[in-house]
């Protein structure tokens, strides 16, 4: 008989839901704009960090 391994990745889907989370209070948005955060996440931090750099 073969072994069958199974791993569970709950862990994975926490952070990344916890980092979701983190991104909408440190950016401030409103509640369409963090639905929106779900698919463009990299666009609004890039947005933030980019006008951080620049101050």
């Amino acid at each position: 008989m073969e072994k069958i391994k199974v791993e569970q990745h709950g862990f994975t889907a926490f952070s990344w839901f916890a980092g979701w989370l983190f991104t909408i209070g440190f950016l401030h948005l409103a509640f369409w704009k963090g639905v929106l955060a779900i698919v463009l996440w990299p666009y609004y931090i890039g947005l933030v960090v980019s006008q951080l750099i620049e101050r």
